[in-house]
C-alpha cells in the first residue's frame, strides 16, 4: 500500500492522483472583484480514466485504491457553502441552449451532502461524515485528489452532460434505460467521446465543452480540503472508471492566496496577475499540477469596465458587455499544456500602438529559413504528441517568421515601450524563427507588470510578463531578456520537463539561446558575435562562481532527485524537491550551470551541427514532456563520433547534473586572469583612460572595482558622471548600488533607495549588503525601503528580506 505523502517543509507536494483520473479540459467562469480582492466563480473539469487504473483494473476493482484507503484521517477543513452562481452566457459565436441553474441560498446548507457548517468549522475538526466513515460508507470509495491551496471551495457537483441538446451524436449506440447505473456510464461515455474528438473538430469540441459546462447538476459530491489538496468522492463509487468524469466546483480565491498578486501598477491603478510562484496555480483554481496532466482550457472572465483581461489564449479576446459597467472576456487554448502554464492578468493597462516606422521595420526584416533542408523532412513526419491542431503541421505557420504581437503597459511607461520594446519584438521573433523554425504559438502579448514582480520576465503560452527594469536604460537588457522569454516558447512550454526538478531543461536552454537570438536580432558580424558571447560567458561564470560559494550544495544540483527523477508514486503524486525554499527562487544555478553545459556541448560538437540538432529535437519532442537523457541521447546519437572521445550520457549526467559545484571550466578562470592583467597594464601606461563601454563591459568593469579595496567619494562621483551610471540598465545600476553600499557613499544612497523601490526583481540581496556593513545609516535605509515596499512585495522576496533584516 502506498504511503500517505508527508513532504518535507522545503518540498512542494503535487497531490493530484493523475494515475487514476486525468483532467483533459478545464472550463472557467470567473468574476474579478478588486474591492474584496477575490476571484470567484465556477470551474468545470472533464476527465479521462488515468493510465494506472487502466493497467490495474484488469486485476479487479480493488487495484486502483492505493494509499487512499488511508484517507480516513481527520483533517481541518475549509468551510463549505453553496454560492449564488453566475454562469455567463455562451460566446456570441456559439449557439447553445441555456440551462436553468438551481440557485440555493447559503442558509440551505445540507449536512447530508458533506458540507461543513460554520459551527463544525469553528472547532477546527470535520465531522465523521466528511471523511471515509466506515460505518456509513465503508472505506472503499474512490477519492479524487486535486491540487488546491488558499481556496474556499463552496460546492462540488456532478454534471448531467446527457441533458445537453445535440449531444445525441455521442450516444447513438447507447440504449437508455431507467437504470441510474447506465445513466452514469452514459455520462462518462459522452465525456470520453468528447475529449477524444479529432483535432480538426476543435471548434465543435469547444462548443460542446461550453454547453456541457452549463448543463444541470445531477447530485452534489462529498468533499474536504486540507493545506495542499481538495479531495472529492461519491458515495458508493469505488473505481475511477465509475467516478463522474465531468464535475463542477464553486469556489473563491483568498486575498492572501499565493498564486496571484493583488497590487497597483506604476500609474497607481489596481491590478492582479498570476505570479508563477512555487505553488503555481493551485491557489487560483483547483487543478492537477503534475506536469503529466496536460490539458486544454477555456475561460470567461468578467471584470468592471475599464479593466483589461489578458490571458494565455490562442485568440485575442474582444470584450463583450454583459450589463452596465461589466465586461466579459473569453479565451481558449487547444494545445494541451500543464495547468501551471495558465496565466491571467487584469488591470488598466493600455495597448502600445505600433508606429508606422515600426510596421515598416517589421515588413523589411530579413529572415531566412532554418539552414538545414532536412528540417522540412521532419515537418512531414507524424508528430509524437497527442493530437491537437499543431502549428508544426501547418504550412502557413511554418513560414511565419513574425507572429502577431501586442504590447501593454501602464500609461506612464507607454513612451518608453514605444521607443524601445515594440521595435525589438519583431527582430527577436524573427531571430528565434531563423534559429529554431516554426513558432509553437500563434500570437504573443507582452505586458509590463508592476514593480513588485519578482523576476525580470516570465513566459507563458501566448503571453510574456516583463519587469519595468528591462525597458529602462538602453535596449541591451530589454533585447536579451525578451530573447530569453521568447526562447521559452520552445523550451519550457512547447517542450516541458517531465519532472519539475529539472528546471535547467527550461532555463539553461533559454539562457543559451538568448545569446544566439540577440546576436541575430542585432545582425552582428561573426567577430562581433564571438566577442559579445565570450564576454557574456565570462560574466556568467563569475556569477555562477559567486553563487556556488554562497549557497547550499544541495541547491546546486540540477537533478536533485537523481536516479529517481521522473518517478511518480502509484497514484501519480510526487514532490518538487526544494520547491518551497524561498531563496531558491532568486538563485540562478539552473540557468547558469545549464547554460555552461549547453555551451560545452556546442563547442564539442560544433555550433552548426549543434543548432541543427536543437531544431531536430524541437520537431521530435514538441508537445511532449522530456527528461535530460532524452535530449542527451538524441544529441549523441546524431553525433556518434563524440562517443569515441568519451562523451557519454552517463558522464554528462554525473559531471554536470548530479553533482554540486562547477565542473572544470578552467578556461573562464584563465580568461578572467588575462583580462585583469591586461587591464592593469593599461592603467599603468595611461593615468586615466575613459571610453564608451557597452553594458556588459560596464558590468565587468564595476565588478572588478567591487573586488578592489577602497574607492574614495571623488572617484565614485567621477565614475558615475563619466559613464552616466544612473541612466544605464538595471544590471549596471545594480553594480553601481553595490559600490555605493560597499564604500558607504552617502551621495549615492538615493540611487539605492530608488533601485530597491523600482527594481524589486533584482534588489533582494542589496538588503543583505546594507545590513552586512553594520552601518547605522545603511541599516536604517534597508528598514525604510522594506517598510515602504513590504505590503506589495512578492511573498517569497519579502520572506527572504525579512530574514536578512530581523
Amino acid at each position: 500500500m502506498e504511503t500517505q505523502l508527508e513532504p518535507m517543509k522545503d518540498d512542494l507536494p503535487l497531490m493530484a492522483n493523475t494515475s487514476y483520473m486525468l483532467v483533459k479540459h478545464y472550463v472557467l467562469d470567473l468574476d474579478v472583484d478588486f474591492r474584496s480582492k477575490v476571484i470567484e466563480g465556477i470551474i468545470v473539469l472533464f476527465f479521462e480514466t488515468g493510465s494506472q487504473y487502466r493497467k490495474t483494473s484488469s486485476t479487479g476493482k480493488e487495484g486502483c485504491r492505493s494509499q487512499f484507503d488511508e484517507a480516513c484521517k481527520r483533517r481541518a477543513s475549509e468551510p463549505c457553502h453553496i454560492p449564488v452562481p453566475n454562469l455567463s452566457a455562451c460566446s456570441s459565436k456559439m449557439e447553445c441552449n441555456d440551462f436553468a441553474v438551481c440557485r440555493k441560498h447559503e442558509e440551505d446548507i445540507s449536512d447530508k451532502n458533506g458540507n461543513h457548517s460554520n459551527e463544525e468549522q469553528a472547532s477546527g475538526m470535520s465531522s465523521s461524515k466528511d471523511c471515509c466513515d466506515i460505518e456509513n460508507h465503508g472505506n472503499k470509495d474512490f477519492l479524487l485528489v486535486l491540487d488546491c491551496c488558499d481556496l474556499s471551495v463552496l460546492k462540488v457537483e456532478e454534471i448531467d452532460v446527457a441533458a445537453v441538446a445535440g449531444i445525441e451524436e455521442f450516444v447513438r449506440s447507447a440504449k437508455l434505460t431507467d437504470s441510474s447505473k447506465e445513466l452514469e456510464n452514459l455520462r462518462n461515455q459522452i465525456v470520453h467521446e468528447l475529449v477524444a474528438l479529432p483535432a480538426d473538430r476543435w471548434k465543435e469540441q469547444l462548443r460542446y465543452f461550453t454547453c456541457c459546462s452549463q448543463a444541470p447538476g445531477c447530485g452534489e459530491l462529498l468533499f474536504t480540503t486540507d493545506t495542499w489538496s481538495l479531495e472529492i468522492r461519491k458515495s458508493g463509487i469505488q473505481t475511477p472508471a465509475d467516478f463522474p468524469h465531468a464535475i463542477r466546483i464553486w469556489y473563491k480565491t483568498k486575498p492572501e492566496g499565493r498564486s496571484v498578486t493583488w497590487t497597483t501598477d506604476q500609474s497607481g491603478r489596481p491590478c492582479v496577475y498570476t505570479v508563477g510562484s512555487p505553488i503555481n496555480n493551485r491557489a487560483l483554481f483547483p487543478c492537477q499540477e503534475p506536469p503529466v496532466a496536460l490539458s486544454t482550457w477555456q475561460a470567461s472572465v468578467r471584470a468592471a469596465a475599464g479593466f483589461l483581461v489578458l490571458m494565455s489564449g490562442e485568440n485575442s479576446a474582444e470584450p463583450v458587455q454583459l450589463r452596465e459597467g461589466i465586461l466579459s472576456w473569453y479565451y481558449y487554448v487547444t494545445m494541451p499544456m500543464p495547468a501551471s502554464t495558465f496565466t491571467i492578468a487584469v488591470g488598466c493597462w493600455q495597448e502600445v500602438k505600433q508606429q508606422s516606422f515600426t510596421a515598416a521595420i517589421q515588413s523589411n526584416i530579413e529572415f531566412s529559413l532554418p539552414s538545414s533542408q532536412a528540417d522540412f523532412r521532419w515537418h512531414e513526419e507524424i508528430c509524437g504528441h497527442v493530437e491537437y491542431p499543431c502549428r508544426f503541421q501547418d504550412s502557413a505557420a511554418r513560414l511565419q517568421a513574425v507572429i502577431p504581437y501586442r504590447v501593454f503597459a501602464p500609461w506612464c511607461l507607454m513612451e518608453r515601450c514605444e521607443e524601445c520594446l515594440i521595435q525589438l519584438i519583431p527582430r527577436c521573433l524573427s531571430a528565434a524563427y531563423t534559429t529554431l523554425g516554426t513558432h509553437p504559438f500563434s500570437r504573443l502579448d507582452v505586458l509590463i507588470v508592476p514593480s513588485n514582480f519578482s523576476s525580470l520576465g516570465m513566459a507563458s503560452p501566448h503571453i510574456i510578463f516583463l519587469s519595468q527594469s528591462v525597458i529602462l536604460g538602453g535596449s541591451h537588457l530589454c533585447g536579451t531578456r525578451l530573447c530569453h522569454e521568447i526562447a521559452h516558447a520552445w523550451f519550457g512550454l512547447a517542450i516541458g520537463a517531465h519532472d519539475w526538478t529539472e528546471e535547467w531543461i527550461s532555463e539553461g536552454f533559454a539562457t543559451f539561446l538568448e545569446d544566439t537570438f540577440w546576436a541575430r536580432a542585432q545582425q552582428l558580424s561573426h567577430g562581433e558575435v564571438k566577442g559579445q558571447q565570450e564576454l557574456k560567458a565570462l560574466l556568467r561564470w563569475r556569477r555562477l562562481r559567486d553563487e556556488v560559494q554562497n549557497s547550499e550544495e544541495e541547491l546546486q544540483v540540477l537533478r536533485p532527485k537523481k536516479e529517481s527523477t521522473g518517478e511518480l508514486s502509484e497514484s501519480g503524486a510526487s514532490v518538487v524537491k526544494h520547491g518551497l525554499k524561498a531563496e531558491k527562487i532568486f538563485m540562478q544555478v539552473h540557468y547558469l550551470k545549464g547554460y555552461f553545459l549547453l555551451r560545452f556541448l556546442a563547442r564539442a560538437i560544433g555550433e552548426a551541427s549543434y543548432l541543427a540538432s536543437l531544431r531536430k529535437f524541437v520537431h521530435k519532442f514538441h508537445g511532449r514532456l522530456v527528461l535530460s537523457q532524452d535530449f542527451l541521447r538524441m544529441l549523441l546519437e546524431d553525433i556518434p563520433e563524440q562517443q569515441k572521445s568519451g562523451l557519454t550520457v552517463e558522464s554528462i549526467i554525473q559531471n554536470w547534473l548530479d553533482t554540486p559545484g562547477i565542473p572544470k571550466v578552467t578556461k573562464w578562470m584563465q580568461a578572467n586572469q588575462r583580462i585583469r592583467k591586461s587591464g592593469k597594464k593599461k592603467r599603468k601606461q595611461d593615468e586615466v583612460v575613459f571610453q564608451k563601454l557597452l553594458p556588459d563591459q560596464l558590468v565587468l568593469l564595476l565588478e572588478y572595482l567591487l573586488e578592489g579595496k577602497t574607492l574614495c567619494p571623488r572617484v565614485l562621483q567621477c565614475l558615475e558622471k563619466t559613464y552616466q551610471l544612473r541612466e544605464q540598465d538595471a544590471e549596471v545600476r545594480h553594480r553601481w548600488c553595490e559600490l555605493v553600499v560597499k564604500h558607504k557613499y552617502v551621495s549615492g544612497y538615493g540611487d539605492v533607495e530608488k533601485f530597491l523601490r523600482e527594481d524589486q526583481a533584482m534588489g533582494v540581496y542589496l538588503y543583505g549588503e546594507l545590513m552586512l556593513n553594520e552601518d547605522v545609516k545603511q541599516q536604517e535605509l534597508a528598514h525604510k525601503c522594506f517598510a515602504a515596499a513590504r505590503e506589495h512585495m512578492d511573498t517569497s522576496a519579502a520572506k527572504v528580506v525579512a530574514e536578512m533584516l530581523f
